[in-house]
């Protein structure tokens, strides 16, 4: 296997243990456990740290070695803070380029929810539906920078996702009727309104995820 995909093979497994919390947050990592488990050379690991450093899922300190950033109530509050400032905005000045077929199948798929489906009864499918959904939202947007930055905060929210387990069915029940909100005035051309519902879903789902993250710290 040639060093670039030994590098990425090594990149990809590392972080996918990070953001599944295999890697817990706070804990040691050591290059030479990771190429006995990987089974890795050094050269890819390390190549592999560094880039998962820039992206603050590891720290790296001389002598004190390598850590898996840990998460906490502020980082939750950061990473919203940036949604809450890049979705809406996304919406209201790009929104035009918003498929209305897409809008139109998200609307369908939101507006049948019951304890019975899928939806209810596979967590997984949840947390993809909902990421789709904010992604397509993102993928509006021509600002590839603004794109970048939104990529590393979906990783960070991933994380959160694995450590606070599943989300109340009362809960799932109002994500689909805030983004059908969304969704209805953005079929409407209403760039302000489809905007304003958007700051108001993200409001409430950092409610939700706070809390999450408190009742996981509690063993709730």
């Amino acid at each position: 296997m040639s060093k670039v995909n030994l590098k990425t093979l090594a990149y990809n497994s590392i972080k996918n243990k990070i953001i599944t919390c295999e890697y817990a947050p706070g804990m040691f990592l050591n290059e030479e456990t990771l190429t006995d488990e990987l089974n890795i050379s050094r050269t890819p690991i390390r190549d592999a740290l560094g880039r998962l450093e820039q992206e603050g899922l590891v720290e790296i300190k001389a002598k004190r070695g390598i850590t898996v950033t840990p998460l906490s109530m502020k980082d939750i509050n950061m990473i919203f803070e940036i949604r809450c400032m890049y979705e809406p905005y996304i919406i209201e000045h790009y929104g035009t380029t918003l498929s209305d077929e897409k809008l139109t199948e998200f609307y369908r798929i939101f507006s049948h929810p019951n304890a019975e489906s899928e939806q209810f009864q596979n967590n997984d499918y949840y947390y993809e539906l909902d990421s789709a959904f904010h992604q397509m939202v993102i993928d509006a947007c021509p600002n590839i920078y603004m794109r970048q930055n939104y990529d590393l905060i979906q990783t960070q929210s991933e994380r959160f996702r694995f450590m606070t387990g599943n989300i109340s069915n009362n809960r799932l029940e109002d994500t689909f009727r805030e983004h059908n909100e969304i969704i209805t005035a953005c079929l409407q051309k209403d760039w302000p309104a489809a905007a304003e519902r958007m700051a108001f879903h993200l409001e409430e789902s950092k409610k939700a995820t706070f809390k999450l993250a408190f009742d996981s710290m509690m063993g709730i």
